[in-house]
């Protein structure tokens, strides 16, 4: 199932209230953004995600009057924030990032464009799902920004401090991954052509 999102421009209302102290309107923004910041996280330190994310919000609330800017802006300042302190967490404990989560943490996918449509149509099947804990982590954090955080390129670039056309080759390169792994176990049971891709579309 899809997960369903309230309007930009009304998100884009509330991060104006909110940065003038409207608590309902920051807890619209927290329910918004909350449940695909969570995922994101998972990827990046598994079961610290929760602790994670507070601290993520924390800093949010501390420096919100700071922010300048619309829905789409303050997706990417959250995803760019909860990255910052997830390194900070891997950093202080010694750990790597990309380790695995589970396989509902990438249950319903938000379709906002076509690389998180893609992402939905692959990732519908609890065997799909598991796969993205494989990806090498450039992809997979790619594919995370893109299809749960709603990231367009520019903005997923600017939260990894990457080109946009390394993000969308990143997405297309972990979404085409998962595309020929699900190709292979549907020809398996006679479903697809060798091959075939039926449901992966261009990174744009």
């Amino acid at each position: 199932m899809t997960e369903l999102r309230p309007h930009a421009a009304d998100l884009t209302a509330a991060v104006d209230a909110a940065r003038h102290g409207d608590e309902a309107a920051f807890n619209r923004l927290y329910l918004a953004v909350q449940p695909s910041l969570l995922r994101y996280l998972r990827m990046l330190v598994g079961s610290d995600a929760e602790d994670v994310a507070s601290e993520t919000w924390l800093q949010i609330v501390r420096d919100l009057h700071t922010f300048r800017g619309d829905e789409a802006g303050f997706r990417r300042w959250a995803a760019t924030v909860g990255r910052h302190r997830a390194m900070d967490h891997l950093r202080h404990h010694q750990r790597r990032p990309s380790v695995p989560f589970p396989v509902e943490a990438m249950a319903d996918l938000p379709a906002a464009d076509d690389t998180a449509a893609s992402a939905e149509q692959l990732m519908t099947t609890d065997g799909a799902l598991s796969l993205i804990a494989s990806l090498p982590t450039d992809q997979a954090e790619a594919v995370l920004l893109r299809a749960v955080m709603g990231l367009d390129a520019q903005s997923a670039a600017d939260v990894l401090g990457k080109r946009p056309g390394a993000v969308r080759m990143a997405a297309h390169r972990g979404l085409r991954r998962l595309a020929e792994v699900l190709g292979v176990e549907r020809h398996g049971r006679g479903t697809v052509t060798p091959g075939a891709d039926p449901t992966l579309n261009e990174v744009t």
